[in-house]
């Protein structure tokens, strides 16, 4: 490495250690799920995990990733277009179109490939993507690649502000193509989209609404199938995209659903489909058996969401002060992100592991602790967490 750039390395990885904000990684031992072995640790209660349905480690689901293992082998050694292509994509495409009310699906690496692929391919110099101040890093990333590739313009909305979305849909209203995007869950926030409402403005402005439903899948509506069922607009979505990373099995890989024209047309030109090794068959079929547990038994999201409300109000009433919402993330805000970072620390130290954010992964000054259930906690798993966030709310003034 150059001495110069290592220098400077080197003096950002001290600063951020004088700051409180070094992030160490912490190793497990064990599957994930509600408890786990941690390295140094032992068990521990789990509140940082996707896992929201607890689907990492059902049995139905490691089989099934075996039985693909065993099947298709280690990987896929080459891209879709080529010989990437296996039985088992096509069958898990099918399943997560259904799932989600749409007609096709498209797999990728990861729904950071998935957002990545999307704007760059479908937007062009006379369109105008519009996105919500409070989206992922991938889609900003994402719409930062389109501009930068095909010069498309883009403007951002203030948070879940619908006035503000249609003024700037009328702004656009020149462009070829008017693209609205939003999370469905708000991943730092726990808040949900108000995807009804965008839906009734896209439809207003012949615009089209993406929705990156990553913490939504499986999590939200009766039964588990997103955003666009809690919203009561199921099959009205011009474009979902979401991973199989969290509620879905916890493995890997995203995906895009759309229409049958755009998922082919993705397909033929989105980059990181052409450049990038297919979806591994072991996680393909263990995606597959996910999405059956969940349509089989949609039990697990009313399990979820009342171990979330459990946690939420037992929260309150022991002083503090989550934002909030009606979903299984609950952030509890601290300000500086030393103290979160501390508080994370202190709560491990009594077997809790929960995860501290601060800038530039929140705003200055808003930095949290970030609580995420699973259907798979049980009540003591719950009461666990709860008396060690209440000792710890002491030593550090919090209640």
């Amino acid at each position: 490495m150059n001495a110069a750039v290592e220098q400077r390395l080197r003096a950002a990885l001290e600063e951020f250690e004088a700051k409180g904000v070094y992030k160490n990684l912490l190793y497990i031992e064990s599957a994930q799920g509600p408890r786990v072995r941690m390295e140094g640790r032992g068990e521990i209660v789990v509140l940082s995990s996707n896992n929201y349905l607890g689907l990492a480690n059902d049995p139905d689901v490691v089989r099934a990733g075996k039985e693909g293992l065993d099947r298709y082998g280690a990987g896929t050694s080459s891209v879709r277009f080529i010989c990437g292509t296996f039985t088992v994509h096509r069958e898990l495409e099918q399943d997560l179109a259904e799932l989600v009310g749409a007609e096709a699906s498209l797999t990728y690496a990861s729904c950071w490939n998935a957002n990545e692929g999307l704007f760059a391919t479908l937007l062009g110099a006379d369109d105008v993507v519009i996105s919500d101040q409070l989206n992922h890093a991938s889609i900003i990333d994402g719409v930062r690649l389109a501009r930068g590739i095909t010069k498309c313009g883009s403007a951002v909305y203030k948070h879940s502000d619908m006035a503000d979305l249609e003024t700037k849909l009328v702004a656009a209203k020149s462009a070829r193509t008017r693209l609205v995007v939003t999370d469905g869950i708000f991943s730092m926030e726990g808040d949900v989209a108000r995807l009804a409402d965008i839906v009734e403005l896209v439809r207003k402005h012949d615009a089209l609404v993406v929705v990156d439903d990553s913490h939504a899948t499986g999590v939200l509506g009766a039964t588990g199938r997103g955003t666009a069922e809690f919203a009561g607009v199921l099959g009205e979505v011009d474009v979902i995209t979401s991973t199989l990373g969290k509620a879905l099995g916890g493995a890997a890989g995203g995906f895009t659903a759309a229409s049958t024209a755009l998922c082919d047309y993705l397909t033929q030109q989105s980059r990181p489909q052409l450049f990038s090794n297919a979806l591994p068959c072991t996680v393909a079929s263990s995606a597959r058996a996910a999405v059956r547990r969940l349509r089989s038994d949609p039990s697990m999201v009313a399990r979820l969401h009342a171990s979330a409300n459990y946690f939420r109000e037992q929260l309150i009433s022991r002083g503090f002060k989550p934002l909030p919402g009606e979903t299984p993330i609950i952030p509890v805000i601290l300000g500086e992100t030393a103290k979160a970072i501390r508080m994370s620390q202190m709560l491990l130290d009594e077997g809790v592991f929960v995860t501290g954010f601060g800038y530039p992964v929140v705003p200055q000054g808003e930095a949290r602790v970030r609580c995420q259930i699973s259907a798979a906690h049980t009540r003591e798993d719950l009461d666990m967490a709860l008396a060690a966030f209440e000792k710890v709310g002491r030593k550090l003034n919090l209640t």
